[in-house]
């Protein structure tokens, strides 16, 4: 009798870029419902000590559900390519919502942060800082035509904007608050850490993926 092949079973690939995304768009889900949107009611309450500066704040957060908001779209290569014209009007949007959002966190920052301490305004600034530059970056690489380095630029931008979303969770975690019980102390520490870590990761990423193109 002939032997009969054996036909080796494919295992399924798993789609972790998806996987990661949908974690992503849950973790940024629960931060937006639990966080963000409450201060749209406009009860003092919720505002507490930023009531005075109600507006600016509700200007800080706009811009940066909005962007947060349109990045995965950005993202998403088939929509991109079938979608030209709503993928650069999408982009120019973003810009402007994190140049809203910028501005906003710089009056934050000197007005009421100044009020906790130095360390908070001046890491609340830095982060305002890498904000709007990694935008102007993406921008500025795509007006000159250089795609490769828009899409990097966009991914380290929205690495920026999610820190919004990753200080929000640092700030309210039981190891934190035990590490730093005082919010003066908490604060500045972890407001660069939300963005300076991530950022390096996605670097090392980035550089990963370049090295090993050639």
């Amino acid at each position: 009798m002939a032997q009969s092949k054996l036909i080796p079973i494919q295992q399924p690939k798993v789609n972790w870029q998806l996987v990661v995304s949908l974690l992503l768009i849950a973790f940024a889900g629960k931060f937006v419902i639990q966080h963000a949107l409450p201060y749209f009611g406009f009860q003092q309450a919720t505002f507490g000590r930023y009531w005075n500066y109600k507006w600016p704040l509700i200007g800080h957060i706009s811009g940066g559900l909005l962007a947060l908001v349109i990045g995965p779209f950005q993202f998403w290569k088939s929509f991109r390519n079938k979608y030209i014209n709503t993928h650069r009007w999408l982009g120019r949007t973003y810009l402007l919502s994190i140049l809203i959002g910028t501005v906003c966190s710089t009056y934050l920052a000197w007005t009421s942060a100044i009020k906790v301490n130095f360390s908070w305004a001046l890491g609340l600034q830095a982060l305002a800082f890498a904000w709007i530059t990694t935008a102007a970056m993406a921008y500025i690489s795509v007006m000159r035509g250089r795609i490769m380095q828009h899409r990097e630029w966009m991914i380290r931008s929205y690495v920026v904007t999610f820190a919004f979303v990753t200080f929000r969770w640092l700030n309210d975690s039981s190891l934190a608050i035990q590490l730093m019980e005082k919010f003066t102390e908490r604060g500045p520490a972890i407001i660069w850490l939300c963005w300076t870590v991530p950022l390096l990761i996605t670097e090392i990423v980035l550089s990963w993926k370049y090295n090993n193109a050639y």
